[in-house]
C-alpha cells in the first residue's frame, strides 16, 4: 500500500520533536509537508518535506490525505475544522480544543464528512504507564482504592513561548493536565467528581503552574498532581489496592531521547532504566521488583495509519479527548469556586 501522504501544521516544540519525527517513524505515512515559518529548520530536518509559510495553503494541498496539527492551543479547534471542510483526516494534539462546545462539534463534523478524526495522546503509551496499565488489568493489586501520578519538573524561570503566557488555553492544566487526565479515564473511566486546586506558584508566572486534582471514584480515589517547582521528586505513581501496592519512580525517557535528536526504532528505543523498575509488594508484604515494560510512541501513528485504511478504530477515539476537556473544565470551575464539582 501506500504511504498516506501526511501534512503537519506547526513546527514548534510538539511539531518538530514529537510529531514529525513519529510521523517519519509510523508505518503507512509520508512526512509530506509541514507548516511552518521555519523554513530553514524544516529543510535542514526534512529536506523531503514541502514547507508551506501559510497553513491554510497546506490544507489545499489536494495530495494531502492526513493533516496533523500541533499549532498553539487555540488554534486546534479552527485547523481541525478547516482539514475536516477540506476533506483530510485529521490529528490533534492534545488538548483537544478548549472546551466540550468545540469537540463535540468536531466529532459531528468529522462523522458527516466520513474523515477520520484522533487525538495525540501519546503519553498512552509511556512505559511507565504501561506497566501501571498492566498490573491492574492483570488483578495483580486487586481492586485499587488509590491511585497516584506526578508531572513535577523544576523550572523556576519562565520559558519563552506561548505556553506560559496569558493566552486561552495556556497553562499546565491543559498542558500536562491533558496527559494525567486522560491516563486517569483510561484506567477508571469518567469520575463521579472532582476537586481542584489550580494556581501559580512562582512569583512572575502569568497563567497557571501547579494543579492538584482528586477525582471521586466512590471508595476509590484518584489523584493528580503537577508543579513547576519540584527539585527533588517523589514517585511517579503509587497505587494502592486490596491486592497490595505499586510504587514507580522516574519518567518514561522517549521525549527526552527526541529532544536529543534520536528516532524511534533506535536501539534500546522505550527502555526504562532498570534503576528505576517499580516495586510491587502483594498483601503478604513481599517485595518484588517489576520490569518496565517499553515505551511505543510510535503506536500511536502506526494506528492511524491503520485506521485510515480502515483496519481498525483510530487508537484515541476523539470522544474520550473530549472527557478530558470536560474534566478541565470541571477543575476549572471546582478551583476557582473553591468547590467539589460533580460531574
Amino acid at each position: 500500500m501506500h504511504a498516506i501522504p501526511t501534512g503537519l501544521i506547526g513546527y514548534g516544540t510538539a511539531g518538530a520533536f514529537f510529531h514529525a519525527p513519529l510521523i517519519a517513524a509510523a508505518e503507512g505515512l509520508h512526512l509530506a509537508a509541514i507548516g511552518s515559518r521555519r523554513a530553514d529548520q524544516i529543510a535542514r530536518d526534512f529536506p523531503e518535506a514541502k514547507a508551506y509559510e501559510n497553513p491554510h495553503d497546506l490544507l489545499a494541498d489536494p495530495s494531502l490525505e492526513l493533516i496533523v496539527i500541533a499549532s498553539p492551543n487555540e488554534s486546534h479547534a479552527p485547523l481541525a475544522r478547516a482539514a475536516l471542510e477540506a476533506g483530510k483526516h485529521v490529528v490533534v494534539d492534545k488538548p483537544f480544543t478548549l472546551d466540550t462546545a468545540e469537540a463535540d462539534a468536531l466529532i459531528e463534523l468529522a462523522d458527516r464528512v466520513e474523515r477520520r478524526l484522533s487525538v495525540f495522546q501519546n503519553r498512552r503509551w509511556d512505559n511507565d504507564f504501561l506497566t501501571v496499565r498492566r498490573l491492574i488489568e492483570d488483578g495483580r493489586l486487586g481492586e485499587v482504592v488509590y491511585f497516584e501520578t506526578h508531572f513535577d519538573r523544576f523550572r523556576p524561570e519562565i520559558k519563552p513561548g506561548w505556553r506560559e503566557t496569558d493566552v486561552a488555553g495556556s497553562g499546565v492544566l491543559y498542558d500536562l493536565g491533558a496527559h494525567l487526565i486522560d491516563q486517569a479515564l483510561v484506567l477508571f473511566g469518567l469520575p463521579r467528581a472532582i476537586t481542584a486546586d489550580v494556581m501559580r506558584q512562582r512569583a512572575a508566572a502569568k497563567t497557571d503552574d501547579y494543579f492538584h486534582l482528586v477525582l471521586d471514584y466512590g471508595h476509590r480515589r484518584a489523584v493528580l498532581h503537577a508543579s513547576a517547582l519540584v527539585r527533588d521528586p517523589g514517585p511517579r505513581y503509587l497505587v494502592h489496592g486490596d491486592g497490595g501496592s505499586f510504587v514507580k519512580y522516574g519518567i518514561d525517557g522517549q521525549e527526552a531521547a527526541l529532544r536529543e535528536g534520536r528516532r524511534p526504532g533506535s536501539e534500546h528505543w522505550g527502555d526504562d532504566d532498570p534503576t528505576l523498575f517499580g516495586r510491587f509488594t502483594d498483601a503478604d508484604g513481599s517485595t518484588t521488583v517489576i520490569d518496565t515494560l517499553p515505551g511505543r510512541y510510535t503506536a500511536y501513528y502506526d494506528g492511524v495509519a491503520a485506521a485510515i485504511r480502515g483496519a481498525s478504530a483510530v487508537p484515541v477515539d476523539p470522544r474520550e479527548s473530549r472527557d478530558v476537556i470536560r474534566v478541565i473544565e470541571a477543575a476549572q470551575v471546582s478551583a476557582r469556586e473553591r468547590r467539589t464539582v460533580v460531574l
